[in-house]
């Protein structure tokens, strides 16, 4: 049973998505915040393993709250959840230590599938944000990526899952999904297979 809390401003998505979190078998709300400071002593106290987060709250917003849950490892991974789709929110949520960045018009089959990926340690990016990041580097600008993120880019093309890779680096299988998080982020796909062709189009 994958453990969630899930935190929004507004009350009729909190119960919609407790509703929806719930009536899959294989996910548990354990906890529902109205903003980032809640998110974060709920946090503490339920551990979940998935964060589902917003962004735009009153008080601490969910860039700041992520930062925290992040810093003091209180869950097992945030997943945003935002209608917002510009790039400089994507990387503020991003370098926060989010894995996943999903819009509010997702299907609620793809949201439950998200929330399924990230326990599974994947990271899921919306197309609409990995296109708009795209667009905003401008056709002719080649993404920067550190020499880290080549090193993890390089063991997706060969086919070696987080664990392998983490193994093989001598770091946290946590490190190596930020790290697939950013890249995806900075070349603009949405997940590790469109991330494995895109390295291999540009000779990584």
């Amino acid at each position: 049973m994958t453990t969630v809390l899930v935190v929004d401003d507004h009350g009729v998505v909190r119960r919609g998505l407790t509703g929806l979190l719930d009536h899959a078998e294989d996910l548990e709300v354990v906890a529902v915040a109205a903003d980032g400071a809640a998110a974060v002593e709920l946090a503490r106290r339920h551990r979940p393993d998935v964060v589902l987060m917003d962004l735009q709250m009153p008080g601490m917003d969910g860039v700041e709250a992520t930062r925290i849950i992040r810093d003091e490892d209180l869950a097992g991974d945030v997943l945003v959840l935002t209608s917002y789709s510009d790039r400089r929110r994507i990387l503020a949520a991003l370098d926060a230590g989010a894995v996943g960045y999903l819009l509010k018009d997702t299907e609620p089959d793809d949201l439950v599938a998200g929330v399924r990926a990230v326990a599974r340690g994947e990271s899921p990016l919306d197309p609409k944000a990995a296109r708009q990041l795209l667009l905003s580097r401008g056709d002719r600008q080649e993404p920067t990526l550190s020499p880290r993120e080549v090193e993890v880019l390089r063991l997706v093309v060969q086919g070696l899952a987080n664990k392998q890779i983490a193994h093989r680096l001598g770091i946290r299988e946590r490190t190596v999904k930020q790290h697939l998080t950013n890249v995806f982020a900075r070349i603009g796909v949405s997940d590790r297979t469109q991330a494995a062709l895109w390295a291999q189009r540009h000779g990584w």
